[in-house]
């Protein structure tokens, strides 16, 4: 069994280069995001062939988490965080010169699968953090991804030359690619590898080994399906928040973008400096079942707001720092939950189904909050994305109970 290096004195050096890295590459991540949609259109595509590009990135990510983080298990994290960020970059390189929407639908999509190593950055951080620390360790590097989506948008909006066509929006293409490369040095040269080299004799696990000791462990289960519900509800209304200040506030997309900008700086300050203390003091079970439901109750304050408050679109903003401090304090909860469930060996690998069961999220929970939002009406997305909140608490605290038996049962087990 590979055997992650213990706990070293090193281990702050470690996350320190690795939330440099994380956030160059976030950055360049943040720069394309926002272009795609006017690239697109210098392609000649219709919307539903550029909205295609934003799915083919997620099913890539959904394919590739799950086997990122079962190799990174098995050959270290250094190479595998090498391999995908390298892959990062020529992604954004071929996206540069695509002659047509189709390829530029490809690449996205190689693009994702390269970009699926959010799992190996996390168990880089497990590998080198004691067990009690791991939340506020993992909000540290969920603050990283927050502050790249800050800071990339902006230099990618600073860089773009919409007067120039298509070459206009390559220039920021290569910066996020030369960033990419930046980051790739930064892990040769400055990361070091947190996990002993595995034993070439041992059996490989099968492919869906993976999800069948999900399945099994009652911690990891319960919390893959926090992060399917949770996250369903929040991509739809990340997905129709737009529509639904234009018809409610007649919003355009820079109050849009400053309205997710101020989710941002909440969920950088709140991962940073309030996960770990609030896991540390009341449990992660506990902090993510809490971070669920006020999420879920600034859904529902953003529709009763509009309708009963007068100029509610002032509170706009407000409402949803609100309910990014509950957004805030998920993910890194999930994260440590997840990695204090199963053995050093099965990090990666649970960590990437954690991953590809957001991605799914993302991929569908769109799809449908679109459908509702056409179908039933605007408040809808929101109602039952903040209704699907409660399930998902339920199932924190459940998940929580099953950690602290299989805690129990490992304390008593020496003794009998």
């Amino acid at each position: 069994m590979t055997q992650p290096a213990p706990p070293a004195p090193t281990s702050r050096s470690a996350l320190a280069v690795l939330f440099g890295v994380v956030f160059i590459n976030l950055v360049g991540f943040g720069i394309v995001i926002p272009l795609l949609p006017f690239y697109g259109l210098t392609l000649d595509a219709p919307p539903w062939q550029v909205a295609l590009m934003f799915s083919a990135y997620s099913l890539g990510q959904f394919v590739a988490e799950p086997f990122w983080g079962r190799l990174s298990d098995r050959i270290g994290r250094k190479p595998v965080l090498l391999i995908t960020i390298l892959a990062n970059a020529a992604g954004y390189l071929a996206l540069a010169f695509v002659p047509n929407i189709w390829l530029a639908i490809a690449v996205r999509l190689f693009t994702g699968l390269g970009a699926g190593n959010i799992s190996t950055v996390q168990g880089y951080v497990a590998d080198v953090t004691p067990p009690e620390q791991r939340a506020g360790r993992m909000g540290l590097i969920g603050a990283a991804f927050g502050l790249g989506f800050i800071v990339g948008p902006g230099l990618g909006g600073v860089l773009a030359r919409p007067d120039l066509g298509t070459l206009g929006y390559q220039l920021p293409i290569f910066v996020a690619a030369g960033l990419c490369l930046v980051a790739a040095i930064g892990v040769v040269v400055l990361l070091k590898e947190s996990r002993a080299p595995a034993d070439p004799a041992a059996a490989r696990p099968p492919f869906l080994g993976g999800v069948h000791d999900a399945v099994a462990n009652p911690v990891v289960s319960r919390v893959l399906l926090v992060t399917l519900i949770y996250m369903a509800g929040f991509s739809g209304m990340e997905s129709t928040f737009g529509f639904w200040t234009e018809a409610r506030y007649q919003w355009g997309a820079r109050e849009v973008g400053l309205s997710f900008m101020a989710v941002g700086v909440v969920s950088v300050l709140c991962q940073g400096f309030l996960a770990g203390r609030l896991a540390r003091r009341f449990g992660e079970a506990r902090v993510l079942a809490a971070g669920c439901l006020i999420f879920g109750v600034g859904l529902v304050g953003q529709v009763i707001a509009s309708r009963l408050l007068p100029h509610a679109d002032l509170l706009v903003p407000a409402i949803m720092a609100f309910g990014a401090f509950g957004m805030a304090v998920t993910m890194p909860n999930i994260s440590a939950l997840i990695s204090r469930s199963v053995d050093p060996d099965r990090q990666g690998a649970m960590l990437g189904l954690n991953m590809a069961a957001s991605s799914s999220a993302r991929i569908f929970g769109p799809i449908a909050a679109g459908a509702i939002f056409s179908g039933m009406g605007h408040d809808w997305p929101f109602l039952i994305g903040a209704a699907l909140t409660i399930p998902a608490a339920v199932m924190a605290i459940n998940a929580g109970r099953a950690f602290r038996l299989r805690q129990s049962a490992a304390v008593a087990q020496p003794a009998e």
